[in-house]
């Protein structure tokens, strides 16, 4: 529980922290964004699974990950070298632009509905594991101003790497370790149904 209140205590802190960083212009952003649409598509709803959808996600998710892969703070081969050269005003831009659009809804797989939904809105109470929708809300749909992510619509394929990698320790970006926590106490099953389930949410 006290984790639970420090996250948000930490997520109101980043909400602060974003209103008094640049100002985010979304037309300008489209324009810079070209070279995101390689991989990500021009709306931000990219056409494969190798890649994640960032399109309606939070503006301050957006900001804090981007700066976090051009600092090293969050490592991604692929994505460090593409964001090495940004501003933090292109950073506000191109967050604001993508946080704009709208996500286009996922596939679910039928068998996996009722194991992801029971997960995402009931949690794990003999494993400890919380319901998603605490912090992604119900539709998941996130908590924008907070900085907890948007995962309507999202690959499924990216969804479970995510929360694997915060489960083994590979990815450390989330505020006071929560995420870690969290998935480290999801088994493998449990980590595909509710990815899946997550696609279809809106």
């Amino acid at each position: 529980m006290k984790k639970v209140l420090m996250t948000i205590v930490m997520g109101l802190a980043l909400a602060s922290t974003a209103a008094t960083m640049a100002a985010g212009n979304a037309s300008a952003g489209k324009d810079k964004a070209a070279t995101c649409a390689a991989c990500h598509g021009m709306d931000g709803n990219s056409p494969t699974n190798m890649f994640p959808k960032i399109a309606g996600q939070g503006e301050a998710y957006l900001v804090k990950q981007i700066t976090e892969f051009k600092t090293g703070v969050r490592k991604n081969a692929m994505m460090a070298p593409m964001v090495a050269g940004l501003t933090d005003q292109d950073i506000a831009d191109l967050s604001a632009y993508f946080a704009s659009n709208k996500t286009t809804a996922g596939a679910v797989s039928e068998e996996l509905v009722d194991a992801g939904q029971a997960l995402y809105r009931g949690g794990n109470k003999e494993s400890g594991v919380p319901a998603c929708m605490a912090c992604h809300g119900p539709t998941g749909a996130g908590v924008p101003a907070a900085g907890w992510p948007a995962l309507s619509g999202q690959y499924p394929a990216y969804t479970e790497a995510q929360l694997k990698a915060f489960a083994d320790g590979s990815r450390d970006n989330d505020s006071n370790s929560m995420m870690r926590d969290i998935a480290a106490k999801m088994t493998a099953d449990e980590i595909k149904a509710v990815s899946s389930f997550v696609a279809g949410l809106h």
